[in-house]
């Protein structure tokens, strides 16, 4: 019906026109002109409309092509191992407006962020929170996350962040920012700037070079732990190098290789004292052959672990004296009766394995740019 509306109107219109140009008169032709106007006017209205349905539908079409390159879940987490392993020396967003240091990877609508989040940390362990609701966290600066948040501005609204090498992998939500309308969901991988550890005193300490070495900022304050209750519970005092890297650190690992173990950690089973606890009620009960040839504390000289490593080695002091400083670290491998003895403390351990390629644990041999991933929320 519309169509054959469209076409008696588009007759009018021609027909009204020809009879414009053959008037006798001045107004016959002007009662012409006025009889067409309502023609072409409704021709200039469906005109109209079929423009903005090419427009709609143009639109449409690439907002399908757009979908067609955004990137499901796997992808994504494929898209940023490729981009994290490759390790190009920079990398520039495509988005407009969006500089270069860091490149943003298109999200299918289909994935939500609690997709993200677990795929990635599935393969990058735990992420800490920059952004939550749209409140951004105050502390965060270049050395916590900073690169994620630049590229969006004041459109944050959700950012969790992961830390492997020298990137920063980013996941969230942000709010009409780069001419896109509503809220959407992100991903990038951005340029993490190396720490900088020359410059520090000769007489750095140990926990200061790892602090250094990894650019940890930890929120600017240590974590308060009780140290009296932990020493009860444990029947020993611990090395004070040990008490700065559980103050400053918490719980989390190192290159994402080495997690420590700290009181009142968040993790199940990674707590210091409860899993000192632990072994000792198992050793009661099954023996120290596992651990032979010591026992396990508190048995005078027994094993206390401090940490242990995604590929289950175990790192403990070896309490034997009285003297919590002197006690010497010994690893032992996912592997019957392999015992490493190092004589020196834990945040010197730590210190090394980051930044020497001849450590037998070393991270240094696989990464240029050394990291601390907390466990904590």
């Amino acid at each position: 019906m519309n169509r054959l509306l469209g076409y008696a109107m588009f007759w009018a219109a021609v027909m009204g026109s020809f009879t414009f140009g053959e008037g006798s008169s001045a107004e016959d032709r002007l009662m012409s002109l006025v009889a067409a106007l309502p023609a072409w006017g409704y021709i200039g209205f469906r005109v109209k409309r079929e423009i903005r349905g090419i427009r709609a539908d143009g639109r449409q079409e690439r907002l399908r092509r757009e979908e067609r390159k955004r990137m499901g879940r796997d992808e994504l987490l494929d898209a940023v191992t490729r981009l994290v392993a490759g390790s190009p020396k920079s990398v520039k967003c495509g988005v407009a407006g969006h500089g270069a240091g860091h490149q943003c990877l298109p999200v299918s609508r289909e994935v939500t962020l609690a997709d993200l989040v677990e795929a990635i940390s599935g393969r990058y362990g735990h992420s800490r929170s920059l952004a939550m609701g749209g409140y951004v966290d105050p502390t965060v600066d270049a050395r916590t996350g900073l690169p994620l948040l630049s590229p969006f501005g004041p459109h944050v609204v959700d950012m969790r962040a992961w830390v492997y090498g020298s990137w920063w992998i980013g996941a969230g939500t942000v709010d009409g920012d780069a001419g896109h309308d509503g809220v959407r969901r992100v991903a990038l991988v951005a340029e993490r700037a190396e720490p900088v550890v020359e410059g520090l005193p000769a007489d750095a300490s140990w926990v200061e070079r790892v602090v250094a070495v990894t650019g940890w900022a930890g929120g600017g304050r240590a974590r308060a732990i009780d140290w009296a209750s932990v020493e009860q519970r444990l029947g020993t005092t611990l090395p004070d190098d040990y008490k700065q890297l559980a103050e400053i650190f918490g719980d989390g690992a190192f290159d994402g290789f080495l997690s420590l173990y700290v009181p009142d950690a968040g993790v199940p089973g990674m707590d210091v004292v409860d899993h000192a606890e632990y072994l000792a009620r198992f050793a009661s009960q099954q023996g120290t052959r596992l651990w032979r040839p010591y026992d396990i504390h508190p048995a005078p000289g027994g094993l206390l672990q401090w940490g242990t490593s995604e590929q289950e080695d175990q790192f403990f002091w070896l309490t034997e004296g009285n003297d919590p400083e002197a006690w010497p670290v010994l690893v032992r491998e996912d592997i019957p009766d392999s015992w490493h003895r190092y004589d020196g403390s834990a945040a010197e351990f730590v210190f090394r394995m980051l930044t020497e390629r001849e450590h037998p644990f070393s991270t240094a041999r696989y990464f240029d740019t050394h990291w601390f991933q907390s466990y904590a929320p």
